[in-house]
């Protein structure tokens, strides 16, 4: 399983170390994507749908939603962008020479990867301070409700699910998901940044030892390509019909009443006529 995995070396020593995460990993994750994104579009399609039912909503709360609801205000709109181009870039830069692709990728990768690790500071100290930052965490509720969900899918009985608060459980699921990856990505990628030339400090490949360093690569390498599969998800779902006013909402800023009512419970997410934008 570990050479799977991990591709080997022998360091000058005769020890075996491991170098990086095997290349071939990458076609599998594009291969798991694009079966997943067809798995899912069958399913859509063909799958016997369940009633549509919701548990019922108070009616005052619902009265008190405005004709446009603030979603996302301009700083974590700009983040979010930002945060996208510096990934695509970075999997971009790291899977071309594997796909075959041959050109000074190495500074890109590392710019791009500096511009991801200022964002994802940024949103931090802006989620920390200035948006409710336990809103986006997995709880009991959202693990009750995605139970609930999955029952009815298969057709068991099971109550009617509540809609969802300001971000729906497989919203949350996700960015679990890629926060995750980015603790493993980020601190490594920024450590290995020692090892080629940049204007910040002087290149030192010999700041850890070689089994050091072949972990990092592993690490850095199993992350960044399980970040190939959760973006072609992230992209597919952004672009899916019934997805589409969530995209729209992180490139306006704000959903319509309709939307919101469809999808939100307002006694979750509440809001009001007199709410200003806000994130």
């Amino acid at each position: 399983m570990t050479n799977f995995l991990v591709q080997w070396g022998i360091n000058p020593w005769g020890e075996d170390t491991p170098i990086h995460a095997q290349w071939a990993l990458v076609y599998i994750a594009l291969a798991f994507g694009v079966g997943f994104m067809l798995a899912h579009t069958l399913f859509v399609k063909f799958w016997p749908k369940p009633a549509e039912a919701t548990a019922p909503v108070n009616d005052a709360a619902a009265a008190r939603v405005p004709a446009r609801v603030a979603r996302h205000s301009l700083a974590a709109r700009t983040f979010h962008w930002i945060m996208a181009a510096s990934m695509l870039t970075l999997l971009g830069t790291a899977s071309a020479p594997v796909l075959g692709f041959r050109f000074n990728w190495v500074e890109i990768h590392w710019i791009a990867g500096l511009l991801l690790t200022v964002s994802i500071v940024y949103h931090i100290i802006h989620a920390s301070f200035w948006l409710d930052f336990w809103s986006i965490w997995l709880n009991r509720e959202d693990a009750r409700e995605a139970i609930t969900r999955f029952k009815r899918v298969l057709g068991q009985h099971a109550p009617a699910p509540r809609k969802a608060a300001k971000y729906p459980w497989d919203n949350k699921m996700y960015h679990t998901a890629i926060v995750l990856s980015a603790l493993a990505t980020v601190p490594t990628g920024l450590l290995m940044m020692s090892r080629v030339q940049t204007p910040f400090f002087t290149r030192n490949p010999y700041l850890f030892g070689d089994a050091t360093w072949g972990v990092m690569y592993v690490l850095h390498g199993l992350s960044g390509i399980g970040l190939v599969g959760l973006t072609m998800a992230h992209i597919y779902f952004a672009i899916r019909p019934e997805k589409q006013w969530i995209t729209k909402g992180m490139i306006f800023g704000d959903i319509s009443r309709q939307d919101f009512l469809q999808h939100h419970d307002p006694q979750r997410w509440i809001v009001d006529s007199h709410e200003v934008e806000h994130g």
